[in-house]
């Protein structure tokens, strides 16, 4: 359907604009021609959740700086109608791929931040095993965009579902980051959208000057972070984090009454520069976490590592790697930590010649599999071995077998769409094998399905696992259904023994595996699949969302408890479960 004359949509889902004047510019769109509208039913309605173009977070929620707001100074002014000029005329979203209308329609729309707000149980019960808390990061704009809007462009909110004792509680709040912060403070955007923002020379060069201006003029300070920490969440060294790449890691606390509360921004004592991989690895044995940054400039890419306490060890950079890649994600196995050099990276010859984005496919790549032993204090031990065609985003597993590294993850096949037509992508898993005595690296399909957000049970890290849990691109970044594979199958056949499907209008995100506990220390031995399936699924027919829990082990993958939310939750990005034990320690 046409975003520009398509008829208005309620209950919850995004409201556009009537058909756009022809006296008009074209694209020039005020901010209040999108908007959400949100009544969740357990809580009273506050001035906050009616629909306007700014939402700001309850009064009950004045943490951290103040809330109130300044009148714009003159330069704040000067740089706001320059920025509208920009959004306006010289770079309009036109593609549909950062038009706020297509990106943020149906369930992608954000909310207003929701306190802790009872759920109710409505088929099943929540197993014991699942005390704690399921936490789950994702992108939703602080302000409604006025120009070009990528789905990366959002402040990251947590949606936590805090779990006792048969009962729920969601809680959804924003990570409390400086560019949050600082936005909510001042009453409209400073930061510049790093994924939409650059597209071309000419809209480059005009938002470079207003973000300089802005930093000249003291609107903001980037040493301070420009990062959105909305990608996921990790816990590790008794901490608890909300993570995006850009930037360093927010310190996240989870109260007992299912409150979430942003602690601030975390350097390590200083030791920690720049930004880190929103993907660390924890060995479930050794308790250590294995983590990296990069960018543009050399070194390309930075490994380091964090004791079992939570302090940072030295920097290992890494400049064999001879180009500035994407590198979202990695692994790691009892030995090593395998990076991926892939066809996705910072080309700004993209920019300058053809207008586009930086950060674009380049096809002459050929790709390549990475491996440094997980302990080195330099790169002279790292090996890099040519894997063709082979782009990964999302890594599942690694593990070290006689003389061989073997990896886990899916493939992107139509890697040029990854940044701009998600919905054309797609992700097949692989089983990649690297024999480290000849340097052949050999590839085996593991299910010809559009998959990714694999996940395994935790406790097999860098170990051989047998299972993995994945889900259904329909097309991406919807997912479908979720899906369980049997790795261990050597037949070149697909690997997929269990399926779910959410149903018609449904989709969910990420699954996540939580491992079931012992219930007495005379049961046998847990086996590898013995657990659950959690995930957030939104119903767009009824538009209801819904956390459900699936029997990890059943053949069908068999629902065994479903929690009515009191409100929608917006798809997002990654998430992470915490039991009540590790959440006392916070």
């Amino acid at each position: 359907m046409d975003a520009l004359s398509s008829p208005f949509l309620t209950g919850g889902k995004l409201l556009l604009s009537p058909p756009i004047s022809t006296s008009r510019p074209p694209f020039s769109m005020a901010i209040t021609s999108v908007f959400t509208e949100e009544t969740p039913k357990t809580v009273k309605r506050t001035n906050a959740d009616s629909p306007s173009p700014r939402r700001p977070p309850p009064p009950a929620m004045a943490k951290g700086p103040s809330t109130t707001r300044l009148e714009p100074s003159l330069p704040a002014r000067f740089f706001n109608a320059f920025d509208d000029l920009i959004n306006n005329f010289i770079n309009p979203p036109v593609s549909p791929s950062v038009d706020p209308r297509y990106v943020l329609a149906d369930n992608f729309a954000p909310v207003d931040e929701l306190p802790p707000t009872e759920c109710e149980v409505i088929q099943g019960s929540l197993p014991s095993s699942l005390n704690g808390a399921y936490i789950r990061n994702g992108p939703n704009p602080q302000y409604l965009p006025r120009g070009p809007y990528h789905l990366f462009d959002g402040d990251g909110m947590l949606h936590s579902l805090r779990i006792s004792n048969g009962r729920a509680v969601l809680c959804s709040r924003y990570v409390k980051t400086y560019k949050y912060t600082l936005e909510r403070d001042a009453g409209h955007p400073v930061f510049p959208n790093v994924f939409s923002g650059f597209n071309g020379l000419t809209a480059s060069a005009a938002r470079g000057a207003v973000a300089a201006g802005r930093v000249l003029t003291g609107q903001y300070n980037p040493a301070n972070g420009i990062g959105l920490a909305n990608t996921s969440v990790a816990f590790f060294g008794d901490r608890l984090y909300a993570l995006g790449e850009s930037d360093l890691p927010y310190s996240i606390r989870l109260a007992p009454n299912g409150e979430i509360e942003t602690l601030g921004r975390q350097d390590f004592d200083g030791n920690l520069f720049m930004s880190m991989t929103a993907h660390p690895k924890s060995d479930p044995d050794t308790g250590e976490t294995f983590a990296f940054r990069y960018g543009p400039l050399p070194p390309f890419l930075t490994f380091f590592r964090f004791d079992k306490n939570g302090a940072k060890q030295s920097d290992v950079p890494i400049f064999s790697m001879n180009r500035p890649s994407f590198l979202h994600d990695f692994a790691i196995t009892q030995k090593y930590a395998v990076f991926t050099e892939i066809q996705i990276g910072f080309n700004p010859m993209l920019m300058i010649m053809e207008g586009r984005s930086p950060v674009g496919t380049d096809p002459s790549t050929v790709s390549r599999v990475g491996l440094i032993p997980r302990y080195a204090n330099d790169e002279s031990k790292m090996k890099w071995f040519d894997v063709p065609g082979f782009n990964l985003i999302h890594a599942i597993n690694a593990w070290d077998e006689d003389d061989a590294v073997v990896l886990l993850a899916p493939n992107i096949l139509s890697v040029e769409h990854t940044l701009e037509r998600m919905d054309l992508v797609h992700a097949l898993i692989e089983e990649v094998r690297i024999d480290l005595k000849t340097g052949i690296v050999t590839r085996r399909p593991l299910s010809t399905r559009n998959l990714d957000f694999g996940v395994i049970n935790p406790s097999y890290i860098g170990k051989k696992n047998r299972f993995v849990y994945a889900g259904v691109g329909d097309p991406m970044p919807k997912i479908s259904g979720v899906v369980k594979l049997d790795v261990s199958q050597e037949e070149r056949r697909d690997c997929i023994v269990a399926s779910r499907i959410f149903g018609p209008g449904c989709y969910g995100g990420e699954p996540f595996f939580v491992p079931r506990e012992r219930e007495s220390s005379d049961e046998t031995a847990l086996e590898e699949d013995d657990g659950y399936v959690v995930s957030y699924v939104h119903d767009e027919n009824s538009g209801e969302s819904k956390f459900i829990v699936m029997d990890a082990k059943s053949p069908k993958l068999e629902i065994i408890a479903v929690v009515k939310l009191p409100r929608r939750v917006p798809y997002g990005f990654h998430g992470l479960f915490v039991k009540e034990s590790d959440l006392n320690k916070l």
